[in-house]
């Protein structure tokens, strides 16, 4: 199993937390993963992405130029990213947000409204939790409930609402493909 994502949008939209939570479910599924997050200079607003791997292999290097999948939140994320998907990769789009839609013929498109979702499933703030639920739909990374206990752990702290809305926001995305 080779796995590899790139997850890109406006800082505050929750890309890191994609790749960590398929992270830590690699390892507590014992896997070899990698995750390389890059920030532009804003705290929030500024472009975010991030790298993530899983294998059941030692991974050489994060440096990757094309992506096998690609989440992208916003519409320069998409208009960046989309050309980088590879023939018979999968992008997927929070059509919420990007009105934009691909040409491609040769990859997989998945358009998601995961705000208008996760407003749904009680709040908006969970658009990359329902985004992470279609990833795991359409590619076997990780078992669900393995995302479902690192969800519980990540968010802990923040009380059991916030992680009820998780759990929903990851239902719904999973539903949604």
């Amino acid at each position: 199993m080779n796995f590899e994502l790139c997850a890109s949008g406006f800082g505050g939209q929750g890309v890191m937390a994609i790749g960590q939570l398929l992270s830590y479910a690699a390892v507590r599924e014992n896997k070899f993963t990698l995750f390389l997050p890059s920030y532009g200079p804003e705290m929030r607003g500024g472009t975010a992405n991030c790298v993530c791997m899983v294998s059941d292999k030692e991974i050489g290097s994060p440096v990757t130029q094309t992506h096998k999948n690609a989440i992208v939140m916003n519409t320069p994320s998409f208009t960046k990213f989309e050309p980088t998907i590879i023939k018979g990769g999968n992008l997927l789009v929070n059509s919420a947000l990007i009105n934009d839609k691909s040409n491609r013929k040769d990859i997989n498109v998945f358009y998601v409204p995961a705000n208008h979702i996760a407003k749904e499933a009680g709040h908006q703030v969970a658009a990359n939790i329902v985004m992470l639920g279609a990833l795991l739909k359409i590619e076997n990374v990780a078992k669900y409930e393995t995302i479902e206990q690192v969800i519980k752990e990540k968010f802990v702290a923040k009380g059991q609402k916030v992680i009820d809305i998780n759990f929903r926001a990851l239902k719904m995305g999973y539903d949604s493909v």
